[in-house]
């Protein structure tokens, strides 16, 4: 397996280019050129630790770019991901470009991913989000590594009071903006047209998407935009500044550390492990004032994001059914009680836009409130806030379909994992077959790198779906807009009274939007 991991390299050639940073020996297969482990901001170490990433400045000399940097820090919450990268680090901001370019005066459209994992877990190095196959249709494709967890959210009081915004948190937010002003500063070296970059990302990656439209950071770096699968937007109340420096302060205290020289000094392998035990806080996004101004759904309400052009949809089975039903039975009963004990004020509409009508509906009904609770919801403001605040820049919404096909014979009895993959061994019970698409089915399909996944059996149906989800994300990278020749139409939102969805699948076709009210209604029960 080792082998076949770095056979592409061992037949690779050497290959040169010299940006503003620098110098970068990478490697050219087939026809591609390959930067790996590129620096986009110093190492986050030290005082730079808990703050906000600093711009790689000018190195000496030839650097090497053939292999993937180091991951940033994490535990294993996910026992399928797939990582190639160089052990783990808090030295870990690098990231990845994939290039059809042969010189830097093409000036080809980019596209920058972000990996997903809940903002806890996940590399820029894992098999499927390579951008090889975006690549092989004229895009230049860069995957990029920000901090995660304790280390890429962690805020604190005494943070705050060193910060010169008065803002402390956010911190992997912060790196992918750092590394899309690298970007815009260095791409054309590598046949890119700074004025044209997309930024995409599934799960954590396209609420990042979102974070990065809103902020005043980012929002005039950005010429697209590609969400799959949830969004920043939602009107639960996002964390304040306030709590999340109250849960820093809880965790630091329990450590003994109450200074911000003390947190940037204390050893590295001592927090990561106290953030590992069970019980630890999970540091997430919060408004700190500074990368978010005010909440991203009152910016978004109020038109302040980047207007540009959207793709965005999400999965037909985000959660499964047990995600909401827990081990009670799956009856009607036991689903009215649960929905009662979520939603006391708003029982009976919830019931109307959820609804069961015997024991035999509730699957259903639970599938759909989980999957919409979990980013359906979310995903879907942004995309109607879109539609409405961004003066006319289209806005396109896909709903996907494909359910994975089966294992593959090597895989049998392992278990389908949430992230995607697979996890051997587990100790729980095998879930039922999914009837749908799970959350991030798609990613394989969307960034034409079925092959590189060896767990399921593809069928031809299946590169058949690939083919068309790829060719359109391909054409919105190029032009905004997704249809090209050969494609079913997909129309845009913008000015249409009802909404059409492309329903990405084997037999994709367009719907109108029949599932507004459903929104409308968790909206309310949200507030």
């Amino acid at each position: 397996m080792l082998l076949l991991l770095l056979l592409p390299l061992l037949l690779a050639a050497q290959t040169r280019v010299t940006t503003p940073s620098g110098t970068l020996d990478g490697a050219e297969f087939a026809g591609i050129r390959l930067f790996r482990g590129v620096p986009f901001a110093q190492p986050p170490v030290g005082d730079l630790r808990f703050a906000p990433p600093v711009l790689m400045t000018k190195w000496e000399g030839i650097r090497d770019a053939r292999n993937f940097g180091p991951r940033c820090m994490q535990h294993p919450l996910f026992g399928d991901m797939n990582f190639r990268s160089r052990g783990m680090s808090e030295d870990c901001l690098y990231l990845n470009i994939w290039t059809p370019a042969k010189s830097s005066s093409e000036r080809l459209p980019v596209l920058v991913y972000f990996f997903g994992g809940g903002f806890q877990a996940g590399d820029g190095s894992e098999p499927r989000y390579d951008g090889e196959s975006m690549a092989r249709r004229g895009i230049v494709a860069i995957t990029v590594n920000y901090r995660l967890g304790l280390f890429g959210f962690l805020a604190h009081p005494a943070l705050t009071a060193s910060s010169p915004h008065k803002a402390s948190g956010n911190w992997g937010l912060h790196d992918q903006s750092a590394a899309l002003h690298w970007v815009k500063a260095n791409i054309a070296a590598f046949g890119g047209d700074p004025n044209r970059i997309t930024i995409a990302g599934e799960s954590a990656g396209s609420s990042s998407v979102s974070a990065q439209m809103v902020s005043p950071l980012s929002r005039q770096l950005i010429a697209g935009a590609i969400g799959e699968s949830g969004s920043v937007l939602s009107s639960r109340a996002r964390t304040t500044l306030q709590e999340a420096e109250a849960t820093g302060e809880k965790f630091a205290s329990s450590l003994g550390l109450t200074t911000a020289g003390q947190l940037r000094s204390a050893d590295v392998q001592t927090l990561f492990e106290a953030y590992g035990k069970p019980g630890a806080p999970r540091f997430n996004l919060c408004i700190d004032g500074h990368f978010f101004p005010e909440a991203p759904l009152v910016l978004f309400s109020r038109g302040d994001q980047a207007k540009v052009p959207l793709l965005a949809g999400w999965n037909s089975q985000e959660q499964p059914p047990r995600t909401l039903m827990g081990r009670e039975p799956m009856t009607l009963d036991h689903f009215k009680a649960i929905v009662a004990k979520r939603y006391p004020h708003d029982t009976e509409a919830m019931l109307k836009a959820y609804p069961a009508a015997a024991d035999a509906d509730v699957e259903l009904a639970a599938t759909n409130l989980a999957s919409d609770e979990f980013t359906g919801f979310s995903t879907w403001k942004w995309i109607d806030l879109a539609a409405h605040t961004g003066r006319g820049k289209p806005v396109y919404r896909y709903y996907y379909e494909r359910p994975r096909p089966a294992m593959t014979d090597e895989f049998s009895g392992a278990t389908a994992g949430f992230a995607g993959g697979i996890i051997r061994n587990s100790t729980t019970p095998p879930p039922p077959p999914a009837k749908g698409a799970v959350h991030s089915a798609e990613i394989e399909y969307a960034l034409g790198n079925l092959s590189s996944n060896r767990v399921y059996q593809w069928q031809p149906e299946d590169y058949k779906v690939s083919d068309l989800m790829q060719a359109y994300f391909a054409n919105f990278i190029k032009t905004g807009n997704p249809n090209g020749p050969g494609l079913p139409n997909w129309p845009s939102l913008t000015g249409k009274a009802d909404a059409p969805v492309l329903h990405l699948n084997v037999n994709t076709r367009v719907e109108i939007d029949r599932l507004r009210s459903r929104f409308e209604t968790i909206e309310k029960a949200l507030k």
